[in-house]
Formats: structure tokens, sequence, C-alpha cells
């Protein structure tokens, strides 16, 4: 007798291995894809330095204004606060769920600790006590 088609069981397991196998495969995607995403936002504040050094060799100021300045797509645009002897900046992704920071001068912006080096962290949330 020939057998046309496949078993049900047959399709079971082949559904049962397929969900293992994405089980397995989307936390990386998803971890890889935040990652990617982090080293965007570094890269964005290391070109928002340039840009400042730039301004500051120009005028020998430091400027809040970004002329000819784009972040890449899925960034929100950094803000930029000017202090006594230099600047600093942060910007989010999209989500909310990262922030980076750069600095240039002596006052560090968390998570920032390092004068003109972008570093990143989660976005600190706020917990509202009970009653």
């Amino acid at each position: 007798m020939k057998r046309h088609g496949f078993t049900i069981i047959e399709l079971v397991i082949v559904v049962a291995i397929m969900s293992v196998i994405a089980a397995i495969a989307i936390p990386r995607i998803t971890a890889a894809r935040g990652k990617a995403q982090t080293a965007a936002m570094k890269s964005d504040l290391r070109n928002l330095v340039t840009h400042e050094e730039s301004a500051f060799a120009d005028s020998l100021k430091y400027t809040t204004t970004l002329v000819n300045y784009a972040v890449t797509s899925g960034n929100r645009m950094p803000a930029i606060t000017l202090t006594p002897d230099g600047w600093s900046a942060s910007l989010t992704d999209a989500r909310g769920t990262q922030l980076c920071a750069v600095y240039v001068g002596s006052t560090p912006l968390a998570p920032a600790t390092k004068e003109g080096v972008p570093m990143c962290g989660p976005v600190a949330t706020t917990t509202i006590p009970g009653p």
C-alpha cells in the first residue's frame, strides 16, 4: 500500500523541533539588535564630539545648535547642555530603554565617566511608592 502525505505524528514532531529552534534563536536575535542599537547611539555621540570640537575650533565656543548633524534612524536627537568649561549630551533610543551620554569638560553626565567617551546604560525608572 502506497502512502501519500505525512502522518499527524510526523507533523507534530516537525512543529516541536521548529519551536525549539525558534526558542533558541529569537532571544539571540533580540540581543544582537539591542547591541547594534547601542553601537549606533555611541557612534552618534562620537560624531557629536567631532561636531562640537569643530564648532569650538571655528568660534572658540561650544554650541547647542546642530547644523548638518543627523542621528542614526531609531535614535532621538541628543539633548546638549553647555557647562562653564565644556558641554554634555545625552540621547535615548526610540523605545526609551537605553540612555547614552558623553561630556567634555569637568562636569560628568551619567552614565559617562570618562571625558569624550560615550557610555550607555538602561534608562533609570522611578517608582512611586504605594499608600
